[in-house]
């Protein structure tokens, strides 16, 4: 669960966006981030097991397209520093996914100017 557990339907609220979260998700078996912000929280040692002490919000910071196609979210704990990869979600918010995935291009490392201008 990326954030506060809500025991009456096992989903959680998010820890960044405070949207309401339910536990279930396409193509996942362990809700571990917001569909609508990606933002989870660092609660894992293994996938589910909850064992995790630090407890802190984790960013999405990047998309990462695995070698089938599919798409993972890459997360950096704001507490840790620690990077991990989770499987997006079927309801995800695409209009956030989408986001995330051009942030590159929308806000290069490097200036653009640097480079001479093409015809």
């Amino acid at each position: 669960m990326s954030c506060k557990s809500r025991p009456d339907s096992g989903g959680f609220t998010c820890i960044h966006c405070r949207n309401l979260v339910s536990a279930d998700a396409f193509g996942t078996r362990h809700r571990n981030h917001c569909p609508m912000c990606l933002w989870s929280r660092h609660l894992d040692e293994e996938p589910g097991d909850r064992a995790c002490p630090c407890a802190q919000p984790m960013q999405p910071v990047a998309i990462e397209v695995r070698r089938d196609g599919e798409w993972s979210l890459v997360h950096r704990c704001t507490g840790c520093g620690l990077l991990r990869t989770n499987r997006i979600a079927g309801d995800d918010n695409a209009m956030s996914l989408l986001a995330l995935a051009l942030r590159p291009i929308a806000h290069p490392a490097f200036p653009l100017d640097a480079f001479p201008a093409r015809i």
